[in-house]
């Protein structure tokens, strides 16, 4: 009998310890990275307005060569889809969403993820003029719902994360700074 009380004492402290720790637990994750490219706004925004230009400059499609995507509806619209399929250990299955547009500046996307484990967040690219050029700065954020919260104490969304969005941002300045001197050096030919 004594045996069955500390079981269940046991019992009600690791379930009061898991409860305090989901409601001590950040509900919100976020990830911004950014970098100047050496270009002007609307040049580097051609890139990320269309999804037909992701691909180029994604670092999941770089280390997936099984991934296929597909772009649903007018690109570069409101409400145009994003939509990738690949190894469910490395690009799993999802697609994003255009929710919104502001020429040269923005694009905003609802991102669902399907497989390996279903979950959703929100995005963005911003772009802003500077002496250099433009900076380009890409986030997502959403909610880590009970008890995904608890497990996001012990692990990072943006050491996760972070590391492929400046990936994807250092391909995005490549080419478009590729393009760049590309031209220029035509301009100089003519």
């Amino acid at each position: 009998m004594k045996a069955l009380k500390i079981i269940a004492f046991v019992v009600l402290v690791l379930f009061v310890a898991v409860a305090a720790l989901g409601l001590l637990a950040p509900k919100q994750f976020a990830v911004e990275r950014s970098i100047v490219i050496e270009a002007p706004r609307e040049v580097v925004f051609e890139h990320v307005k269309y999804w037909r230009n992701w691909s180029a400059w994604s670092p999941w499609t770089e280390r997936d060569s099984t991934m296929s995507v597909s772009v649903e509806g007018t690109d570069g619209e409101i409400g145009s889809k994003y939509v990738w399929s690949g190894d469910p250990k490395v690009t799993g299955q999802g697609e994003m969403t255009n929710t919104g547009v502001s020429e040269n500046q923005m694009i905003d996307f609802h991102i669902q993820f399907i497989e390996p484990w279903p979950s959703h967040s929100d995005g963005s690219i911003r772009l802003a003029g500077t002496e250099q050029g433009t900076v380009v700065k890409w986030e997502f954020h959403g909610e880590n719902p009970f008890p995904w919260n608890i497990i996001m104490l012990f692990m990072s969304m943006d050491k996760m994360v972070g590391p492929d969005y400046e990936r994807g941002l250092s391909l995005l300045k490549a080419i478009v700074e590729g393009e760049q001197r590309a031209n220029a050096g035509d301009r100089d030919e003519v």
